[in-house]
């Protein structure tokens, strides 16, 4: 008897981040090996289809999207007893229909804007080697932690010894994250890095 493959069914479940105001949409299919953090309709319409759409609810604030997740950021006056179910159907439509998640070339984009930042800020010589090594410890200790929360850290800039990192997702706008920025990462950073002495952080 013949057997016909078929393409496993697409799942989705939520879980709550740190955050009140966003929501981790999890799903059982790689959507991006990365990260994509979207603000506004603008970014969105330019590289993500997926967040393009989502934008068009009249309550969705912010869509990051990494590896496995969407994580939602909703507008204050809106519950999410009142809207995670369409945005849960939406996004398992989505998926199973293979829709396109991100546009061609997002991640060299991506690439060149952060490269022309570090340039921007006039880094070299020891300044340009500390920032390697910042960048390489929230890599490797920071994200991986921050995401399983449905949010993201980037670096930003260091400053007579002064870090300041982005806030993406969850993480943005979270009232849990200032402490684990300081508690955490500036902790970390003060002993794997003498030369850093203060982390401060932006929404992204």
């Amino acid at each position: 008897m013949d057997t016909i493959a078929t393409a496993s069914p697409v799942m989705i479940y939520t879980e709550q981040t740190p955050n009140p105001e966003t929501l981790k949409f999890v799903t059982n299919k790689m959507l991006y090996k990365g990260t994509a953090d979207f603000r506004d309709l603008e970014s969105a319409t330019d590289w993500s289809p997926l967040a393009e759409e989502l934008f068009k609810f009249p309550y969705v604030k912010g869509v990051y999207i990494c590896n496995n997740f969407v994580t939602i950021s909703k507008e204050f006056n809106y519950n999410w007893e009142d809207v995670m179910l369409p945005v849960k159907e939406f996004i398992k439509s989505y998926v199973a229909e293979g829709k396109s998640i991100l546009s061609e070339g997002f991640e060299e984009a991506m690439k060149v804007q952060e490269a022309k930042h570090i340039e921007s800020q006039g880094y070299s010589g020891e300044d340009a080697e500390l920032i390697v090594k910042i960048k390489e410890l929230i890599d490797t200790y920071v994200k991986p932690a921050v995401e399983m929360d449905g949010g993201n850290i980037e670096f930003k800039s260091f400053d007579k010894g002064v870090v300041t990192v982005i806030l993406q997702g969850a993480c943005s706008g979270c009232p849990s994250s200032t402490v684990t920025l300081k508690s955490g990462i500036e902790g970390m950073l003060k002993r794997m890095v003498p030369e850093v002495t203060d982390v401060v952080s932006e929404a992204g």
